[in-house]
This record gives C-alpha cells, sequence and structure tokens, in this order.
C-alpha cells in the first residue's frame, strides 16, 4: 500500500503530517498491514530527519503561492503552479498511491490537483477555524474531512466532514515535567515565560520580546525559540540589553528545538507566548496559559479567528500585533500569573481533551487505501 502525504510552507502543515505518519506506522504494526510506504510531496523537505525516522521518502515538486496582498509574485506564481501541477501528474500516475492526505497550503495543491484528476482517493485535513483556499477547494471532492475547530465544519459538505481535532506528534503530546529545568539550566524556584516565534521566527515578536527582555527576567525566566535565521541577530541584542550576568543565566534563546527540547521547555513553562496558528493545540495540550499574537488578516487571515476562538475558551489572552508593545506582553503576563493562571491551565487541558485526532485520520487513511488496493 501507498500512501502520499502533502502539504507545505509551515511546520504547521508539515508536522501534523508527522504526527499521522506516526500512527500509520503504529496501526499497521499493530494490525499487521504489510508493505506501508509512505511519501510526502512538497516544494521543500522542511524537515529531513523527521522525513527518515518515520521512513517517508520525499518527492520533490515545484508550487507558487497566491498571496492575499497585491504583488507582481502572484503573477509569475500562476506559471509555477502549472507547471507544479503538471510534474505532479506525472509523478502520481507512475506512484499512483492508494491515498493521500493534504494537510493544505499552497504546496499542496499540485499533489492534490494530480489526486483528483487520476481518480485516487482524497482525505484532508483543516487545522484552522476559516480553512485555507486549497482545503476549500479540495473539500469539494475529498473523501473523507476533517477539522480541529467546530467553527470550520460550515465550510465543507456536512455528509463528509468530522470535527477530528488536531493532529500532534507523540513526541511533543506531552511535557517532560522531570528533569526539565536541570536539562534547560533553569532556576525551578522561577516561573518561565516560553516564547514560540514559529517555524520561521517572527522578527516582530523577537524583536518586542528583546525589548522588554530586561523587566521580563525581574520576574520570569524566558526560554525564547526565534527562528534559526533571527538566532545571532536576537542573541546580539540580548547581549546588549541584558547587563549583569544574573539576568543573562534567565534568558535562553534557541533558533529551533528538537522534539526533546520542545518537550522539557514545555514542561518549565507557566506561560506561553506564540502565533495563532496550529500550534495553539499543542499549546492546550501542554495545559499551559498563552498569549497569542496572531499574524495581522492581511497577511493571513486564519490566525485572528483561531486566536478570538481559543481566547473564548478562556485559555488564552490576545494581543493584536498592531498593538503589542513590550510594556503589554509584560502586564499581561504579569496579569495571568497573579491570578488568571489556574483557571487559564484548567480550561487549556478542557479544550485539549480530542487526542486521537492522529489516530482517526491514520485509521481512515489505512481503510480507504486497503479498499483502492483491492
Amino acid at each position: 500500500m501507498k500512501i502520499l502525504l502533502t502539504g507545505g510552507g509551515t511546520g504547521g502543515h508539515f508536522y501534523p503530517l508527522i504526527a499521522v505518519a506516526e500512527k500509520i506506522r503504529e496501526i499497521s504494526d499493530r494490525e499487521k498491514i504489510l508493505d506501508v510506504k509512505l511519501f510526502y510531496m512538497s516544494d521543500a523537505p522542511y524537515d529531513k530527519e523527521a522525513l527518515f525516522e518515520n521512513q517517508i521518502t520525499y518527492i520533490a515538486t515545484i508550487s507558487g503561492k497566491q498571496r492575499l496582498y497585491a504583488s507582481a509574485r502572484n503573477f509569475f506564481d500562476l506559471f509555477k503552479i502549472a507547471l507544479g501541477s503538471f510534474h505532479a501528474l506525472i509523478r502520481l500516475f507512475f506512484l499512483y498511491p492508494d491515498a493521500v492526505f493534504g494537510k493544505g497550503g499552497y504546496a499542496s495543491f499540485p499533489a492534490l490537483f494530480a489526486a483528483r484528476i487520476l481518480g485516487i482517493p482524497v482525505i484532508i485535513h483543516e487545522s484552522d477555524s476559516v480553512p485555507g483556499r486549497v482545503n476549500k477547494w479540495a473539500g469539494k471532492f475529498a473523501k473523507k474531512i476533517g477539522v480541529s475547530w467546530e467553527e470550520a465544519a460550515k465550510y465543507f459538505p456536512k455528509d463528509r466532514v468530522a470535527v477530528v481535532g488536531q493532529p500532534i506528534r507523540k513526541t511533543i503530546a506531552e511535557p517532560a515535567r522531570e528533569g526539565a529545568f536541570e536539562y534547560l539550566k533553569l532556576d525551578p524556584s522561577i516561573p518561565v515565560i516560553f516564547v514560540l516565534g514559529g517555524s520561521q521566527g517572527s522578527e516582530t515578536i523577537n524583536n518586542i520580546v528583546v525589548d522588554a527582555l530586561p523587566e521580563l527576567v525581574k520576574k520570569y525566566q524566558v526560554i525564547h525559540q526565534t527562528g534559526a535565521k533571527n538566532i545571532d541577530a536576537v542573541r546580539a541584542r540580548a547581549g546588549v540589553v541584558l547587563v549583569s550576568d544574573e539576568e543573562k543565566k534567565r534568558y535562553k534563546p534557541f533558533g529551533y528545538l528538537n522534539p526533546l527540547s520542545m518537550k522539557m521547555s514545555a514542561g518549565a513553562a507557566k506561560i506561553v507566548i506564540s502565533r495563532g496558528g496550529s500550534q495553539i493545540f499543542e499549546i492546550a495540550s501542554w495545559g499551559a496559559p498563552s498569549i497569542i499574537v496572531p499574524i495581522p488578516p492581511k497577511i493571513s487571515r486564519d490566525q485572528e479567528h483561531n486566536a478570538f476562538n481559543y481566547a473564548r475558551v478562556g485559555a488564552a489572552s490576545v494581543i493584536e500585533e498592531s498593538n503589542l508593545t513590550p510594556y503589554m506582553l509584560v502586564a499581561e503576563a504579569d496579569r495571568i500569573m497573579a491570578g488568571k493562571w489556574e483557571e487559564m491551565h484548567k480550561n487549556a487541558l478542557a479544550f485539549a481533551n480530542r487526542t486521537n485526532a492522529a489516530e482517526t485520520i491514520a485509521q481512515a487513511l489505512l481503510e480507504i487505501g486497503l479498499g483502492h488496493e483491492k
């Protein structure tokens, strides 16, 4: 059996695919389903180590992006989309997988287009409360559609959509409480703020956090995932604003966090500062109160909806990027720690009670794949 995974552009598309791949391996071993081969088609491998660990073969394709704002690149990317779709059609014709699983994003379009032309069964999953354009289109022909947010279900045919929650990698689904402070060389008596800038790193969040550091380190320790491309600049600026050795000991910047470091950071964190993508579900599974800073609607129309929907369950507060200042960030962290933390912690865990999304999707893919094989 051959199953093709597709999606791309960000970790929010890629890592849920890995979570599903983990479950496919687990179920196929348990149920003695032999010779299950997994493939990943996108415009970049994103995380080669994760692909290797899950025995996923990478198939490169080309894809263009249609941005929400006016850009000459939108016109030229139409040619990349057409070329990528033709290339994907040829690759899928010879590979001919038994099922295709799409996570959305511009890089999933060529594979989904080819699957539709070739009549290969498709399952898609939408992580955002307002679906992206590729998934809205794919929902018209997908056999089954899973969504993380109840609000997203209304955009798809009622007879084929189900609210399944968010696929989360088993390696980070539960935070590591024991040994976290020792691993990160932090003081267990001082609360920790964990800043997640996203897979590429958010320069806006990075800049505000660094500006806020002199105040933050008076009360907190800060773990800061900056994005690999930003780590040197952030370290240089932090070295200027933090004066004493004690202040510097309380700040831990990382360009990238592997699964173990992520589990440890989640286990140490009292508050998480994050963008409003699918990482909201990971944060909820950790039971961590959060401050969500969504990408502005003119760039990403889904994150603001995600953020305010999550805030309504009482597990997070939202600061829009246009209102984000060092003072506001510090004040919001203080407000949560002063009396809101316990309630927000309970609300986050209650929100995260759907933990079997990856298994549900994996089971559906295997069932469809087995049927297609016959």
